[in-house]
């Protein structure tokens, strides 16, 4: 956070401070991109979907399993 704010406070980020920053973005990016749902306006209303969203494709697998089981027998 002090970071980001050193420009605002009218110092200039070197070199080594924008790795510094894209390290850290990298690292946020790669937790989950689900993560953005809670960081955007309204993103909690959107996670009722995402949860339905999410046991209609592990019932999907589930589904498919089952139909390898079968025809394996």
């Amino acid at each position: 956070m002090q970071l980001l704010m050193k420009q605002r406070n009218g110092y200039r980020w070197s070199a080594e401070d924008r790795q510094q920053i894209r390290k850290q973005l990298r690292k946020l990016a790669s937790l989950s991109p689900y993560l953005f749902l809670f960081v955007a306006p309204g993103g909690f209303i959107v996670l009722p979907i995402l949860a339905w969203w999410v046991d209609r494709r592990r019932q999907k697998r589930e589904a498919e399993e089952e139909a390898k089981k079968s025809l394996s027998k």
